[in-house]
Order: structure tokens, then C-alpha cells, then sequence
């Protein structure tokens, strides 16, 4: 077996095991939590909150309209729904999970100058549903040079950068916070992409970049906070921004010249900074992507095997112009379920939120995007785990997107084991099913560099965030799992070995008051 690359020897440092996981447990101080919020003392803000309302419907000037449509985009990206007064700060909810509601990511938005918004540099301010404009000068010829001239830059005039503060996360879960930092941003980046169907705009991701060029363009301290993903905005309502779809991702080198004692604390730093890519001297050829489906990767021998095609979730009444009037709503209502009661759900309920997840193609007619951007999906696979699904026998499966079907890999009830797997959480033991999100960790190395870790965090976040929507609409109970006995998971459940544990959604029935 080759040399482990720092990804993957960040990956190992940083998996919990039941016997060392105690040890490395620490108190922590909540009077030092990091605020979720950052703060501009000098900039000119734009208020955002007058446009919240009314229904776009009833505005007719050009003008008025672009920032209703712009209010509601941000707001339904990563806008606050609620907020719940505690001892020590407010908890505030908002539109995208967070990991122990710490959001540690943050919305830029840069204007290449236009009629209504000046060239610059722009921070959404979650807690004012403001933006704050920082910084005022021509900075789209960096930002082109700094992403390697995609071609998305050439004809588009705003563009989000999505960031991550590390401490916000890092305060409570230390060196394996980065994992739980990029599943955030995917959260982000999944709820970017349904806000702007919403709205008219079509986020385009680049997710290769020079980092150092991006972060100094917006003034960032890159040991604090650091860009995940850049997100051009194409304009759907000019014909001109119906733009071609690109590649979004290119490959960082991979370090294999590290020391391999680097002391705790250290780890998040040291693997964000390898999978880094440089400006250098480098040109790239940014290819056309096609549209395909993903391919399956297992079919294993003499498995049952189930069809899980479905009929598409409703999101609103098209009859009367309301198609995705429930996505708004959900959004709005979006909550981690924190307990179940242990029923079953329905298999017809499990294909619904597989079709939602996993085959965008099926909405075109809800104007939602048929062919949204991620980072290298192909290479992130799915496992449920089944325990209380009606018509559907307990045991894992293999899902098979390109087919659309469920391969059963093994047969057992898992309940207690899943207890045990998400560290005693009752959420694994109670939930109906829990999905796991994997991937070939070297495999993806050697396709993409250590960015690899990136890409399919992020990837894994984006696709978590679009089945927790689709339970809510259902009305079924959710919640994300970031923390895990990482090889216990793939020992218990039968899983390929070489498949890395990514991230992990249980589904169930919400315990009443849960």
C-alpha cells in the first residue's frame, strides 16, 4: 500500500475510536464560544429586510424587483428563522444545519459594478439581513485571475464566495472540526443552489481556486478564515446568462513530505494548507462538463435487490403560480429533530427522498435546476442502514443511483450497533434508517490531490442538506451525524473497507417535542 498522503493521515488522526475517545474529551468554557457572526465597523450597508415582503408578484419596477429577489435569495441561503435566548449568548437558528448550531460560515458577495450594486466587496450579515459593502474598488479582474478565468467570471456580474471562521467550530471539536467545517459549507452550498432556482439565479460553483489570491482579495486572515467555494451568479433573467456548464474542480498537489508527529491541535491548520492550490504560473483549460448520471459502483453478487424509483415530492401548486411556495416554507421551518420514537416510516417515503437527493433531472418542472454543480460527486457513495422501513427488510443496503435501486448488503437488524456507532446518541438507535455518505479516500487523492478532502466533504454536505429538506416536507424527523466511530461503521455494517466515512443522516419519526 502507497504512503499516506496528509489527507489521509488527517483522516486517520482524526477518527473517534471507543477506546481513546474519552481520553481526548475535553470541558468546555461556554463563555468563550465563539460568536457566529462577524462584524464591520466601517462599510456601507444595504438593508435587506423591507424587501422580505411583499410577494414578488405585486412589484412591477425593474429595480424593486432585483432586490426582492436578491433579499430572498441570501435569506433563504443562510438567512436567521428564529432565535432562542440562552444564559450565556442567543442561539439563532437559520436556514442551513449546523454542527452544534455553530455555523462557521460566512457569505461574501463581490459586484463587478452594477446599476445597483457598486463595485466591491460585500459581507451578508445574517443577524440584520443586511449586506455590508467593506470595501469599494475593481477587484473582478483578482477575483477572474484568482479562480484562473472560468469562464462563469467572463459574462456574469456578482459573485458569492463562501468562507469558514475555523474557531467557531474548532472551539468545541478541535483538530477533527475541519471534516465538520466543509459538511457546514456543503449544507451552504445546497441551499445556495435551491434559493437561487427560487429566484432566478443560477449560482455557478468553482471550487478550484488559488486560495491565497481569493483570500487576500477579500481581506481574510487565512489562519482564521478561509474561502470554500466560489459561486458566480448567472442572472436567469437575461438570455445572456444562460450560461454553459463548466468543470468546477481541479486537482491540488498531494503532500507526502509531512511529519507525521504533528501535535494535536495543529492537524486543521496543516491539511487546509495542503490542499491549497497555488497561483503560480498555472493556466487552466476549463472543459464543458456533459451531463450524465452517476455510475453505480457495487453490485454485489446474488443481493436482493429493490426498484426505489419515485414520483416527484410536490413543492407547491403550479396552477396558480406557486410551484415552490413549500420549498420557501420548509426552508423557513427547517429543524435537526433531536429525538425519535422509534416507528417505521415508509418505503414510499424512503424513494421520495432518494429521488429528491439524488435525481434533480425529475424537477425541471418545479424550475428547479436538472443539473446542479458539485465538486466530484461521482466518487461519493451512499449505504443506508435499515430499521423500521414498512415493506422494505432491515439489514444495509448499497444505493444505486443510475439504477435506482437498493442492493442489500447485509442482513440484521442494527439498532444497538448504530447506538453505539454514533457514540451513544440515541438518534442512530431510534431512527427508522441512518445514510451514509462514503468515498474512496486514496482513490480520490489520486484523481484530485489532498483537495480531495474538500471536495467530497463538501459534496457530502450539499447532498445531506437536500434529503433534509425533502424529510421536512415529508414530515419526517432528521438529523445530521458528523461524529462517528469511523471503523466501526464499515466493520459493523459490512461496508468496503476502503470506503471513508463522510458524513451521516438519520431519518425517523420525531418524538413528540423532539
Amino acid at each position: 500500500m502507497p504512503e499516506p498522503s496528509l489527507a489521509q493521515h488527517y483522516h486517520e488522526r482524526t477518527k473517534y475510536d471507543p477506546d481513546t475517545l474519552r481520553s481526548k474529551s475535553q470541558s468546555l468554557d461556554w463563555s468563550r464560544q465563539p460568536v457566529p457572526f462577524k462584524e464591520y465597523k466601517i462599510g456601507v450597508e444595504f438593508d435587506l429586510r423591507s424587501y422580505l415582503e411583499p410577494r414578488s408578484e405585486t412589484i412591477s419596477d425593474p429595480d424593486e424587483q432585483f432586490w426582492y429577489r436578491l433579499s430572498r435569495f441570501l435569506f433563504f441561503s443562510y438567512g436567521i428563522t428564529a432565535m432562542l435566548p440562552t444564559d450565556a449568548q442567543p442561539h439563532y437558528f437559520r436556514t442551513a444545519p449546523s454542527a452544534g448550531g455553530l455555523y462557521p460560515a460566512e457569505i461574501y458577495l463581490i459586484s463587478r459594478g452594477t446599476q445597483h450594486l457598486p463595485a466591491g466587496l460585500y459581507n451578508y450579515q445574517a443577524r440584520h439581513h443586511s449586506l455590508v459593502h467593506y470595501w469599494e474598488s475593481e477587484v473582478w479582474t483578482g477575483l477572474q485571475n484568482g479562480c484562473f478565468w472560468h469562464p462563469a467570471l467572463e459574462g456574469t456580474q456578482l459573485a458569492l464566495v463562501v468562507t469558514t471562521v475555523f474557531e467557531r467550530s474548532a472551539w468545541r471539536y478541535q483538530d477533527r472540526a475541519y471534516r465538520r467545517v466543509l459538511l457546514d459549507s456543503g449544507h451552504l452550498l445546497g441551499n445556495i443552489e435551491l434559493a437561487g432556482s427560487m429566484q432566478d439565479f443560477r449560482p455557478h460553483l468553482i471550487a478550484g481556486f488559488a486560495d491565497r489570491s481569493v483570500n487576500d482579495l477579500l481581506y481574510l486572515d487565512d489562519q482564521q478564515e478561509a474561502a470554500m467555494a466560489v459561486l458566480p451568479l448567472a442572472d436567469l433573467k437575461q438570455l445572456n446568462h444562460h450560461l454553459s456548464l463548466n468543470q468546477t474542480s481541479i486537482a491540488s498537489a498531494t503532500n507526502y513530505n509531512y511529519n507525521s508527529r504533528i501535535p494535536d491541535g495543529q492537524l486543521l491548520d496543516q491539511l487546509h494548507q495542503a490542499t491549497q492550490i497555488q497561483i503560480s504560473d498555472r493556466k487552466i483549460e476549463w472543459q464543458r462538463e456533459a451531463t450524465t448520471l452517476r455510475s453505480d459502483k457495487y453490485n454485489f453478487p446474488f443481493c436482493l435487490k429493490v426498484d426505489v424509483r419515485s414520483s416527484p415530492i410536490l413543492w407547491g401548486d403550479n396552477s396558480v403560480g406557486e410551484n415552490l411556495i413549500g420549498l420557501e416554507e420548509t426552508l423557513v421551518q427547517r429543524r435537526s429533530t433531536r429525538s425519535y420514537n422509534g416507528g417505521n416510516l415508509t418505503l414510499n417515503q424512503l424513494k421520495a427522498l432518494l429521488d429528491f437527493t439524488y435525481h434533480p433531472d425529475h424537477y425541471i418542472e418545479h424550475n428547479l435546476d436538472h443539473n446542479p454543480d458539485y465538486c466530484a460527486l461521482d466518487l461519493v457513495e451512499t449505504f443506508i442502514a435499515v430499521s423500521g422501513i414498512q415493506g422494505l427488510e432491515e439489514g444495509c443496503y448499497y444505493y444505486a443511483p443510475h439504477s435506482q435501486e437498493l442492493r442489500q448488503i447485509r442482513f440484521k437488524n442494527f439498532r444497538q450497533e448504530l447506538h453505539f456507532l454514533c457514540l451513544g446518541q440515541e438518534l442512530g438507535r431510534d431512527a427508522a434508517a441512518v445514510v451514509f455518505h462514503t468515498a474512496d479516500l486514496q482513490g480520490a487523492i489520486v484523481q484530485w490531490g489532498d483537495r480531495a478532502y474538500r471536495y467530497l466533504h463538501l459534496d457530502a454536505g450539499h447532498l445531506g442538506q437536500r434529503m433534509n429538506l425533502a424529510a421536512i416536507r415529508l414530515g419526517i424527523g432528521v438529523s445530521g451525524i458528523a461524529g462517528f466511530f469511523d471503523d466501526r461503521v464499515n466493520e459493523t455494517l459490512g461496508i468496503p473497507t476502503d470506503e471513508a466515512v463522510l458524513y451521516i443522516t438519520t431519518l425517523g419519526r420525531p418524538r413528540r417535542g423532539g
